[in-house]
């Protein structure tokens, strides 16, 4: 007899089935950007342009954790849904145990490196003698807490793959919630300033992770977390790494878009990068959205491709590109006409405002481009297109916007740079959408051929 999880995968309409899986998960992400929004309120709330600048800079660091993980995350997220729709739940059960520990293992490699190279990073990030401080305070908590940071990320996405989604959100909305309170008392409380905001979010991403773990040994039917499980079959992890490594590429791609665009941002001046930094947490409302929508739907695509229903994977792709270039539009239009008061409620320096406004109206224009993208990325990792998803990981935040980003600010200057995202995302929009239609729909159409 299958499980309430399999038959919503296999027999719910596509309507319900999506939005049971994306629903929760989305009011997650919703409530994780509240607590990035109210981090950066308080900080904002200093007054110090030095100081939003220079915790703005630390951005890439905290990216760079987001790619570890992703790598045991999204790359285990896909295996195991897959295996879940092929009945081989044993296997399954031993990936996600890889997965948690390889994370955990990432976590401690990742923080060894970012403290002993610590300097050397901030001055490639654009640190200067204003900044410096600021960036240095907020830089080292964050390094020493990245185990953490980069293991919690881990069960946030394997949870999705058992059809859990319920309960990734609860810990991602847990850890967010003690985030907000823990700000304004390391912050203003215990007069820590940039340290403070780190301590902050290092101390909330424990907390998620002791919750997810709680559901994966108590409630969960497939994952595990037990080390018994550890196995060194190659045919068990390395597909976690052929899917991971490219989700984890396009994080360290946007994390070397943002260093790029901070670069050319800092030619404007410290002013303008605050406000980029500002714009940048506002316009992340319909990015988690879409991010949310998007992957994790992935589970309900990878447990259909495994099992071989391709008539009903067609019918998911058709409905996943039209919602979410309905709902990013909607959401978009909306913020752009409300963005200088969005602007504003962060920082009342008048500059602040209207560079602030102008850059975020650019970042929100891209949104349907931007949905088109991460719809495409999504199909190709929980389907296993390993060389679909390198490409776009790649392109998109690699080779496109440094192309774009370089040739705008020769030509049109500061408004060819704030400009280049929204050109990037519909270009990268294009590469995606054909290769979508070459590397997955043919397929499955000589499937139901066959």
């Amino acid at each position: 007899m299958k499980t309430d999880r399999q038959q919503l995968f296999e027999s719910a309409s596509i309507p319900k089935a999506y939005f049971t899986l994306t629903i929760p998960s989305v009011l997650g992400k919703i409530i994780m950007l509240l607590y990035n929004m109210a981090d950066t309120w308080f900080i904002a709330a200093t007054g110090d342009t030095n100081l939003v600048a220079g915790v703005a800079l630390c951005g890439p660091a905290f990216t760079l954790m987001l790619a570890i993980g992703d790598i045991f995350g999204m790359g285990g997220s896909s295996v195991i849904s897959r295996l879940f729709g092929k009945g081989e739940i044993d296997r399954a059960r031993r990936v996600s145990v890889f997965c948690f520990y390889g994370a955990m293992l990432g976590g401690i490699l990742t923080s060894i490196l970012l403290l002993t190279f610590q300097t050397p990073i901030l001055t490639l990030l654009g640190a200067d003698s204003g900044t410096m401080p600021f960036a240095r305070q907020y830089f080292f908590w964050m390094a020493l807490g990245a185990p953490l940071m980069i293991t919690q990320s881990v069960p946030l996405n394997l949870l999705r793959s058992e059809g859990m989604s319920k309960a990734s959100m609860l810990g991602s909305s847990v850890g967010s919630v003690a985030n907000m309170i823990l700000d304004p008392i390391f912050i203003f409380g215990f007069h820590m300033g940039a340290a403070g905001a780190a301590i902050a979010t290092v101390l909330s991403n424990g907390i998620a992770l002791l919750v997810y773990v709680y559901f994966i040994r108590n409630k969960a039917q497939i994952l595990s977390v037990s080390p018994k499980l550890l196995t060194g079959k190659k045919d068990e992890f390395l597909p976690v790494f052929s899917i991971g490594l490219p989700a984890s590429a396009n994080q360290l791609m946007n994390t070397f878009g943002q260093i790029v665009s901070n670069r050319f941002l800092l030619l404007y001046g410290s002013t303008v990068l605050a406000a980029a930094g500002i714009s940048s947490k506002i316009s992340m409302i319909p990015t988690m959205m879409i991010v949310g929508f998007a992957f994790s739907a992935g589970p309900l695509v990878g447990y259909n491709y495994g099992q071989g229903n391709g008539e009903r994977v067609k019918k998911i792709i058709r409905f996943f590109y039209s919602f979410q270039i309905l709902a990013s539009s909607m959401v978009a239009l909306v913020l752009m006409i409300m963005a200088p008061q969005l602007v504003r409620s962060f920082m009342e320096d008048a500059s602040i405002v209207s560079i602030g406004t102008e850059y975020l109206r650019w970042h929100l224009i891209n949104m349907p481009f931007s949905a088109v993208f991460m719809v495409s990325s999504c199909l190709m990792q929980s389907t296993g297109n390993a060389k679909g998803a390198t490409i776009l990981s790649l392109g998109r935040q690699g080779v496109v916007f440094i192309s774009v980003i370089v040739v705008a600010n020769a030509l049109f200057g500061y408004y060819g740079v704030i400009a280049a995202q929204a050109v990037t995302d519909l270009i990268s929009a294009g590469i995606a959408a054909v290769l979508v239609r070459k590397q997955i729909w043919k397929k499955l159409d000589v499937k139901k051929a066959l």
